[in-house]
Parts: C-alpha cells; structure tokens; sequence
C-alpha cells in the first residue's frame, strides 16, 4: 500500500484567543487542533466554491507484520 503524500509544513502566528477557541472547537469535535484547522479551511473553501481534492484516507489500526497478509 503507498503510503500517504507528506503534507505541507509551515509556522502559523495565532493571538492567544483565537488559539483558546480552536482549542475548545477540536475538543467538541474529538479532533486535533490541526485536524480542526484543516476542516475550517476545508468548510471556508467550499463555501467560496474553491474545489479541493478531498483527503487521502489514512489507514486506520496497527500495521501488518511483516511476512503477514
């Protein structure tokens, strides 16, 4: 199975309350404060008919051994 393409890592300034917001807004939704961000974006871009390829689903659970199907 190919593994997943790298994403793209950049620094990101926040004021602090806006920080605390995403902060309490992931934990709502049991998600990463990166995941949360991304799903802003993503929900921002489509509102203004910005096409983007949807995500690349990551395989979920633990890796197959080797020598095992």
């Amino acid at each position: 199975m190919p593994l997943p393409p790298k994403k793209k890592a950049f620094p990101l300034r926040l004021e602090p309350a806006l920080w605390d917001a995403l902060e309490r807004a992931a934990s709502a939704d049991l998600r990463s404060v990166n995941a949360e961000i991304e799903c802003l974006l993503r929900e921002a871009l489509q509102r203004r008919g910005v096409r983007v390829a949807p995500p690349v689903p990551r395989k979920r659970g633990r890796p197959v051994k080797e020598g095992k199907a």
